[in-house]
This record gives structure tokens, C-alpha cells and sequence, in this order.
């Protein structure tokens, strides 16, 4: 059975009321199960060891003890999504964008927490067996594996996903809204420098002999190269 981990010093109702139903309804089909951990950096390594489909982190009572958990996820670069739930009058006291996927807010309703999950889950997903090559680079959908000129990148969810809708659209230029929308979500709340530190993230990672296989576009965006 695939899991949501929630990381949280309060009980479920608390922290996300419509969860429990949320999750409820997805169950039919998608055989979810919930599992807490306490809101710790201490148990980071436990919530990636368990292979969630999403990693919930509730900050929505202690933001900055959120924030930390959500940094050393972060560092520990998780293919998992990683979705907060936060107040909204602490939208702006953390770069919640930096580290997270997604947000809700406390007091979100059943329906929009299944929609959103479902969201990252299809994202998360992909066709079996899909496998996406530009140039020397191999991109395994099915594995969360990128090999350049027989070499492993480590990435983190967001810079595959990230890498992974460019690379399936070689040639096409996308702005950085545009890119926001389609591999951040629909309503992410993070501004588009956050595209341009992950292209450079990328770029670091396929290393010099490799980066101009993500173009810019001046005055426009980015694009995969049409190889």
C-alpha cells in the first residue's frame, strides 16, 4: 500500500483536518495509507526510508521548526514531492518555494487536498517504461535515473521533473511562468527566480561539458536542445 507520510507534532485533525477524508476517497482506488512522524530533523531519514508517494510537513503551528525539517529534506535531495501546510500569514516569513513542491493551507477542504495530491502524484508518475533521451543523456521516468555519457546525476524530485519536461519537448521555449505552472503547480506560490536557480542547479550537475543542453532564451525562458 503507497503512503503520505505527515510530519507533525499534532494529531492529524489538527494539523490538515480534511486529510483523513481526503485520503478516504483516494483509497478506493489508490490504496493509500497514512503515516505520522513527529516534526523533526531527526526523523527525515525515517520519512525517506518508508518511499512515500508525498511527504507532508506541517508548519502550520511552529513555522520555523517546518522550515528546518523542510531544509534538511532539502539537502538530502528526496525524489519524493514535498508539500507544507502553512498559515497563510506566514506565506512570506520563509522561502517555503525553495525547499517544498506545493502548499495548502489548514483549512483546505477535502476536495481541494485530493485534487492537489493527486496533482503531485501524476507528476511524480509516469508512462512505464518511458525512457526520454537528448543527446548523450538518458532520462529513465520509470526509475528517477538521468545518465549523462554513462554518468549518474544525483537529483533532487524537483530538478528531475524539472529536467524531465524539457527534455520530453526539445526545441520548445517555455517562459518561466509557464515553467512554474506545469512542473511547480497551478497555484505555486514562489516567484520565477525559483526556475532559475534550479536551471542552474541542473546545469552544475551535467557539469560544463554538458550544460548547453538546457538553452536560454534571452528575454523569453529556457529549452531543452533540439539535438
Amino acid at each position: 500500500m503507497a503512503a503520505i507520510v505527515l510530519l507533525t507534532d499534532r494529531s492529524p485533525a489538527e494539523a490538515l483536518p480534511a486529510l483523513g477524508d481526503a485520503i478516504a476517497t483516494a483509497r478506493s482506488t489508490s490504496h493509500l495509507d497514512l503515516k505520522l512522524l513527529p516534526l523533526s530533523v531527526a526523523f527525515v531519514s525515517d520519512a525517506l526510508a518508508i518511499g512515500a508517494e508525498v511527504l507532508l510537513i506541517d508548519a502550520g503551528e511552529n513555522p520555523g521548526q517546518g522550515h528546518a525539517v523542510l531544509r534538511a529534506l532539502h539537502e538530502r535531495g528526496p525524489r519524493t514531492p514535498v508539500v507544507v501546510v502553512v498559515e497563510r500569514p506566514d506565506l512570506e516569513r520563509f522561502p517555503w518555494e525553495q525547499a517544498a513542491d506545493e502548499i495548502l493551507y489548514p483549512s483546505a477542504p477535502e476536495s481541494e487536498i485530493r485534487v492537489r495530491l493527486a496533482m503531485l502524484r501524476r507528476r511524480a508518475g509516469s508512462a512505464p517504461g518511458q525512457t526520454i533521451r537528448l543527446g548523450p543523456m538518458t532520462l529513465d521516468a520509470d526509475s528517477y535515473r538521468v545518465t549523462v555519457a554513462g554518468r549518474a546525476l544525483d537529483l533532487t524530485y524537483k530538478e528531475f521533473e524539472l529536467l524531465r519536461f524539457l527534455a520530453s519537448r526539445p526545441g520548445r521555449v517555455f517562459t518561466r511562468p509557464a515553467l512554474l505552472r506545469e512542473v511547480w503547480g497551478y497555484q505555486f506560490y514562489g516567484g520565477t527566480r525559483t526556475v532559475d536557480v534550479h536551471i542552474r542547479r541542473l546545469r552544475a550537475k551535467l557539469g560544463p561539458e554538458h550544460e548547453s543542453l538546457i538553452e536560454t532564451v534571452r528575454g523569453v525562458g529556457y529549452r531543452a536542445a533540439d539535438l
